[in-house]
């Protein structure tokens, strides 16, 4: 059954300009949901609602609700208009809590009445009680005139009865044309002011005041009663609405009353107003609780701050600091004279220390959700600046918005903090640092230093076996003046000791550079938990605010 309300309401307003600002309304206030005070969002809501539901309904017919209190004359002014005597008078109202309808033109009326509300027993079909009517001819083009009314006469808004006051806040929503009956002795009554007139200011161009009983004041002071009526709406902020001084009893203005209603009814644009009047209302609520400002981009700086701040924490520069100094032992046993390369492996590796790149090892262990590099605990210094950096971001992001966004983004930017640790370091533990291969020129290097080796100690055999038969220098072959095998001996092992020199500039500019490599990785890792955990959570909030400010535009738009 819903689905099928659903599609009979798109295929109602789709394509049209109240359409489209309904369906806006209804955009707009899902974004706010759970951001925005519950009140207004359910607000838009039931107005979308209401407005999609009377588009389904007969667009040939007005809907327009005479209302007032106790005394006012509402009801005769009801009779007078109808020209029928269906509304009790008096001062005292009758205690049923329902409204009483006359509908001119019931073809199509009969789903109107059952949306209003209106039992059976209370409505009245003029066109019926007209062709058994005596009188054809005034009263037919009186009937005339106002053919597509549904004439209401809501009960007492200042009743006792509290249904009587639920009945008519009910049936104000949902007329199209509201006419508001005062009474020359309570006028100025706040219950019709602070209650109906005053938070209906937005509808100004679907509102009609009665000043009745004008026949009790005399005529000289009858202007001035007017003129001070006219002054009490303007306060109201509803200085467009028509002031019409009637006696229903007398008859007095009846007729103008009339031709007000009918021009407005014969015009078909009562209903539109009155919809759009009620998306304009409910969408300006909801802009105003939203805030006045434009949500705006995250600025990039703000958030490399909190990336600096949560790599820091991470223990980041430690592992970096790691990778530039594992480098250098790793390149630096690889190039160094291999006499005394084994020096260096009495050293521990800064990273196996951290548990950090392991080779294989480390790659059967990466997909581990228990496995943790051993970092040093991050200090309470780091923990107030990640906070620190994740309250500016979030009151940068939040800037110039209502209340209720600033707190839904705040929310946001701290809804999955308690993750960030643990997800960065499983992030760091499976970050590729780079350090586990030597450098093509380090192999080459280190294959040239086992050459000098061999060289040196081919050399020096060599020369031990002519030292021992006493002949180093007779038979021994030359080169350059010098012995082949003593030039062997030192050559090997001179020109081993200068190349590995040499190489420690090669190696400590491959450790920064691993090192600046493996920053970024790391840094690209924190990027992405940063962005998942908490920037992410705070730009769909921005998302939402932009789309309830565009929605809500659509509906305001002139």
């Amino acid at each position: 059954m819903t689905s099928l309300l659903e599609g009979a309401r798109k295929l109602v307003t789709r394509g049209t300009d109240i359409g489209a600002r309904i369906e806006a309304l209804e955009a707009a206030a899902e974004a706010a949901r759970g951001r925005v005070d519950d009140d207004v969002v359910d607000e838009a809501v039931t107005v979308s609602a209401r407005a999609a539901g009377r588009l389904r309904l007969s667009a040939e017919h007005t809907v327009v609700a005479i209302a007032g209190a106790t005394g006012s004359g509402k009801s005769s002014t009801f009779n007078a208009l109808t020209g029928l005597e269906l509304s009790s008078t008096g001062v005292r109202r009758p205690t049923t809590s329902w409204a009483t309808a006359c509908v001119w033109g019931s073809a199509g009326a009969a789903d109107l009445l059952e949306w209003l509300g209106i039992p059976p027993r209370h409505q009245t079909m003029r066109d019926s009680l007209l062709d058994s009517s005596q009188d054809r001819t005034a009263a037919g083009r009186a009937d005339r005139e106002l053919d597509g009314v549904v004439l209401m006469d809501l009960p007492d808004h200042d009743s006792t009865e509290v249904s009587h006051h639920l009945e008519v806040d009910r049936l104000v929503l949902l007329a199209d044309l509201l006419v508001w009956v005062l009474d020359p002795q309570k006028y100025a009554d706040a219950a019709i002011h602070d209650r109906y007139l005053a938070p209906l200011a937005t509808h100004a161009g679907v509102m009609v005041v009665v000043l009745n009983h004008i026949d009790t004041v005399p005529e000289e002071r009858r202007q001035s009663m007017v003129d001070d009526v006219r002054r009490l709406l303007d306060l109201d902020g509803l200085p467009s609405v028509p002031v019409f001084p009637v006696s229903a009893r007398q008859g007095i203005g009846i007729d103008d009353l009339r031709r007000e209603i009918a021009s407005r009814v014969e015009a078909k644009k009562l209903t539109r107003q009155r919809l759009e009047a009620d998306l304009r209302s409910a969408a300006g609520r909801l802009d105003e609780a939203s805030g006045g400002a434009e949500p705006r981009e995250l600025p990039p700086a703000r958030v490399r701050k909190l990336e600096d701040a949560l790599a820091d924490s991470a223990g980041v520069p430690v592992v970096v600091d790691a990778v530039e100094r594992s480098t250098r032992l790793r390149a630096g046993r690889a190039t160094t004279w291999p006499a005394v390369s084994w020096v260096s492996r009495l050293k521990p590796d800064p990273l196996k220390k951290l548990d950090l790149d392991l080779g294989a090892a480390g790659a059967a262990l990466a997909g581990r959700e228990d496995r943790r590099p051993r970092l040093p605990a991050t200090s309470p210094v780091q923990r107030a600046r990640v906070d620190t950096e994740v309250r500016a971001l979030a009151d940068d992001a939040s800037a110039g918005l209502g209340p209720s966004w600033v707190e839904a983004v705040r929310r946001a930017s701290t809804s999955r903090l308690p993750e960030v640790a643990d997800r960065l370091d499983r992030a760091l533990a499976s970050t590729d640092l780079g350090v586990e291969k030597l450098p093509v020129w380090a192999g080459l290097v280190r294959v040239l230093q086992w050459v000098l080796v061999l060289a040196a100690l081919t050399g020096l055999v060599w020369t031990g076996l002519l030292v021992v038969g006493g002949d180093l220098s007779g038979n021994a072959p030359q080169l350059a003046g010098m012995p082949v095998p003593l030039l062997l001996l030192v050559g090997g092992v001179v020109l081993g000791v200068l190349l590995a020199l040499a190489c420690r500039a090669l190696v400590a500019g491959t450790a920064r550079a691993r090192a600046e490599a493996a920053d970024e990785r790391l840094r690209a890792a924190v990027h992405e938990v940063a962005d998942e955990l908490v920037v992410a959570p705070v730009r769909a909030e921005l998302a939402a605010c932009s789309t309830v400010r565009s929605r809500v535009a659509t509906v305001l738009k002139d």
